[in-house]
């Protein structure tokens, strides 16, 4: 998935970077509010990691807009203020949960994951589609009995794929989510993990389209 890390301490969002994309995530970074206006008006993230304290200015009035805007990108506000009053603030503003400062990076990936199963509508993160079974936790498919570990990049593309059976997604928008703007992409690279995905689908009733001159979508053949 694609995150946003708006954090000015280098210290600390360089702690994040490593390890959300560590499990295979997209994260771009942003250490102020104006940078952060900027990223999230020209991509589509999964999930905003949001600090309050900014050099210029407070990460509830980008909070307040982005609701405002009818942004429905789920938001966990990064917070060291722990008074009960700080934490509805920014829970009446719109944000879908908190955590304090100093946290455990375990808490925080679980945090992710918590939010994003309730925007998902479940409480499992295991999907089927036709006869796969993908866990995008374990980073496994199932097909059939044939279990297959995925590769970070594969994984995220067949996370997007499933997100939208049958929608069509062009190759720009695939390079939208998959990589962040700090990272170098070569204009076969999605054709290559489209390639490496449609080989450990065979033999299942799943397969990726290309849609001539519009992307590609996956749909129960």
């Amino acid at each position: 998935m694609r995150f946003l890390l708006v954090e000015d301490s280098m210290t600390l969002a360089s702690a994040v970077l490593d390890r959300l994309r560590l499990d295979g995530h997209v994260v771009d970074h942003a250490p102020d509010v104006e940078q952060a206006r900027a990223y999230a008006s020209a991509a589509d993230y999964d999930l905003i990691l949001l600090d309050i304290m900014l050099p210029d200015g407070d990460g509830r009035d980008f909070l307040k807009s982005h609701r405002l805007a009818r942004n429905e990108t789920p938001v966990i506000v990064l917070t060291a203020r722990s008074a009960v009053s700080d934490r509805v603030s920014v829970l009446d503003l719109g944000a879908d949960d908190y955590i304090t400062k100093p946290f455990d990076f375990s808490e925080l990936e679980a945090r992710c994951r918590a939010v994003l199963r309730r925007r998902g509508g479940g409480a499992s993160t295991v999907q089927r589609f036709g006869d796969i079974t993908f866990d995008p936790l374990a980073g496994t498919l199932c097909v059939d009995d044939r279990r297959v570990s995925l590769r970070n990049k594969e994984l995220r593309l067949l996370e997007i794929f499933l997100s939208a059976p049958d929608r069509i997604f062009s190759k720009p928008k695939l390079v939208d989510r998959l990589f962040s703007y700090d990272e170098d992409v070569s204009d076969n690279a999605i054709e290559v993990y489209v390639g490496r995905l449609r080989k450990h689908l065979a033999g299942s009733d799943v397969e990726i389209v290309t849609v001539r001159g519009m992307g590609y979508r996956i749909s129960r053949a």
